[in-house]
């Protein structure tokens, strides 16, 4: 089970889970998402059985257009940037965890995109920080420039410890969403480009009751909530992207928005951050 570059796992995705429910496997893991909800919607159901995770959002969750904040009843990017990591907060504490597990890369929400060096080596140093054996986050789908960021980031950061070491973390990625024509696909995996299979836990009743009293606690999310399915959760390895290629064909899911960025300009920031990193 154990193994140096790999962060010590070598088992499979499903039987990795599985040990990890089971309490036989107590890996040390670090978990990083785009926004406060993402890894509740993705993997919330874990994190009762983990052992003193660590978790990262690399955006405030809090854009810069205030339509979200004032639909959430904020006047300021600023309060409604607190509301959603208050949220977080009270994930934690329903989960039995310390808020000092909870770490901030700080980037403004949509804005992730621009800052992919910086961010980079902020993972970077938390990973050479944490030592996590297992590291949780986003695959490269499109559904949002800050999930596809995060990814790179990660796999970004991986690959500079490997060069420094040799020893890198696995990376197991937990479902977002993506587009599928013009409507939002969650909690399903595209295609992968390496044909890593998806594990799917079908989740018994108290853990669904757990995973909903989590997600019960972001009251500023509850509608795009509404859209992922209770009753399952889908994990798989990650495979190898690149990130200077489309995640699949057609719109992504963030260009049918005004957001200021299409997947073109996402992978000219890609090719310009990979290039600074020299990866």
């Amino acid at each position: 089970m154990r193994d140096s570059a790999s962060g010590g796992l070598n088992i499979g995705t499903a039987a990795l889970i599985e040990k990890i429910r089971k309490g036989v496997a107590s890996p040390r893991v670090l978990i990083i998402s785009a926004h406060p909800d993402d890894e509740t919607a993705g993997a919330g159901s874990l994190f009762r059985y983990l052992i003193d995770p660590y978790f990262m959002h690399t955006t405030d969750g809090s854009p810069r257009d205030l339509k979200d904040a004032r639909a959430a009843g904020y006047g300021t990017r600023d309060e409604y940037a607190r509301a959603r990591r208050a949220e977080f907060s009270e994930v934690l504490r329903l989960a039995g965890l310390p808020p000092q597990y909870s770490l901030e890369a700080g980037f403004i929400d949509q804005e992730a995109s621009s800052n992919l060096y910086e961010l980079t080596l902020k993972i970077a140093v938390l990973i050479r920080e944490i030592k996590p054996d297992l590291v949780m986050t986003h695959p490269y789908e499109g559904g949002h420039p800050d999930h596809d960021a995060t990814s790179f980031g990660v796999h970004g950061a991986c690959a500079i410890i490997g060069r420094e070491n040799g020893r890198v973390p696995l990376i197991i990625e937990f479902t977002s969403y993506h587009a599928d024509g013009s409507k939002m696909v969650s909690a399903e995996f595209l295609p992968s480009p390496s044909d890593e299979e998806a594990v799917t836990v079908n989740l018994e009743q108290e853990d669904r009751l757990f995973k909903q009293s989590l997600m019960d606690a972001f009251l500023t999310q509850k509608k795009v909530l509404s859209q992922f399915p209770i009753e399952l959760e889908r994990y798989r390895k990650a495979p190898l992207y690149d990130f200077t290629a489309p995640p699949h064909a057609g719109r992504l899911f963030y260009e049918f928005f005004d957001w200021s960025i299409t997947g073109a300009d996402w992978r000219v920031s890609a090719k310009k951050a990979l290039i600074r990193l020299r990866l």
